[in-house]
């Protein structure tokens, strides 16, 4: 059997991050999303068929042909059609049954055996609310009656989480499928049109499902797997003045100097600089090569590879793209005063995130100027630059 990764698509619901690089090469806790996949089917299938588009060259790049023994292949969606047209690409790489997952989701390794273990199914979760969702009926043995996106009048709370087992049979009902009103072709559609004919099931989740649909989804996953997966140890050189509280890993060739407190949970990468006197705060995860400097303060946030809050800091559920750089005084606002949820800027829409705390989500290669102050739930475009004293209230874009 062989597993089919949808990585193909552009992502702009999480811009900034993913105008530099896909999705799927977003981090999460060292590793980047595309390799927890691979991780997580290694020893289940066989294969992986990779499903790129979108700067789909550094996916290429990162990961090659095999991982740990386990062949990689790659299918280009030049356009994008939908997610049965990217399925539709891979019909000359599969054989027999194969799994289907999102490129952008993270799926138990357990569930993901027991949907292979099935015949033309799907993984469903229950969820609160079921208008946010394609919510399955099912009769009592898990049989599919119908798939329903985003229902008004709710019949059920299974959600369709993106990931499914498919045999071959499923590549002539996708062409005969009439595309959308977008023009797409979609697996949903398909497994509607299976449940009608040859029959369709769904496989009830028992572990964790971590989607990535916006920013901020980030960092749940990175808080997720700082919980459940995090191994302490420290690779790198503390000072004895540095004080290290709870579960922390630190990474070969980091320096923890004089006046430093990490309080865990914690993940630091390789090559880092720590301190002196700064505190990192639980659920921090900084990437090869970051830098918290003097007087600095970091909490819940997310440092990709090389981004620096150097000087008197403060980092509240950010996120700072790579090789970002706050200058001396910046200062990341995560909670507004009338303390209701943070809400964000998203394709010209204002998005309720849901977070009571939520920061800045900073792009690869930003500066802000000295003083900067940035409002809960700003974005700023890659390579954007702030001036000193500047108080961001709307998404920098350009400048």
């Amino acid at each position: 059997m062989k597993a089919v990764i949808m990585a193909a698509g552009k992502s702009t619901r999480t811009y900034p991050l993913t105008l530099t690089r896909p999705k799927p090469l977003l981090p999460v806790m060292g590793k980047t999303v595309f390799e927890r996949h691979l991780e997580a089917l290694s020893g289940l299938v066989d294969g992986v068929v990779a499903v790129v588009g979108y700067r789909g060259d550094m996916i290429r790049a990162a990961f090659g042909d095999v991982f740990q023994g386990m062949p990689v292949t790659y299918v280009e969606q030049t356009e994008q059609r939908g997610t049965g047209h990217a399925v539709l690409q891979c019909e000359g790489a599969v054989d027999g049954p194969f799994l289907v997952v999102n490129g952008d989701d993270l799926y138990d390794r357990g569930d993901l055996a027991r949907l292979a273990a099935a015949e033309n199914a799907a993984l469903a979760l229950e969820v609160p609310d079921p208008r946010l969702y394609g919510i399955y009926e099912t009769d009592a043995e898990d049989r599919v009656v119908r798939l329903v996106e985003k229902p008004k009048e709710v019949f059920s709370n299974l959600a369709n989480i993106g990931a499914y087992v498919f045999t071959p049979e499923v590549f002539p009902v996708l062409r005969a499928l009439p595309p959308t009103e977008r023009g797409e072709i979609e697996i949903t559609s398909a497994v509607q049109a299976l449940a009608e004919t040859s029959g369709f099931r769904v496989v009830r989740t028992r572990g964790a499902w971590l989607p990535i649909g916006y920013p901020w989804h980030l960092l749940d996953a990175n808080r997720w797997f700082l919980d459940h997966r995090l191994a302490p140890g420290i690779e790198g050189e503390v000072s004895p003045r540095a004080e290290v509280n709870g579960p922390v890993f630190i990474g070969a060739g980091t320096v923890v100097r004089a006046g430093a407190v990490i309080d865990g949970p914690v993940w630091i990468g390789r090559g880092c600089r720590i301190g002196p006197n700064c505190w990192i705060r639980p659920y921090s995860v900084l990437c090869d090569g970051a830098i918290v400097g003097h007087a600095s303060e970091v909490k819940a946030s997310l440092l990709m590879e090389r981004a620096a809050a150097p000087h008197q800091n403060y980092v509240g559920d950010s996120i700072l793209g790579a090789r970002a750089n706050l200058g001396c005084g910046t200062i990341t606002a995560n909670l507004r005063h009338d303390r209701k949820p943070v809400r964000s800027l998203v394709a010209g829409a204002l998005v309720d995130t849901g977070r009571e705390k939520l920061g800045a989500v900073l792009g690869d290669d930003v500066h802000t100027g000295i003083n900067t102050s940035i409002y809960p739930g700003r974005k700023l475009w890659p390579g954007t630059a702030t001036a000193p004293g500047a108080v961001v209230r709307e998404d920098v874009v350009d400048g």
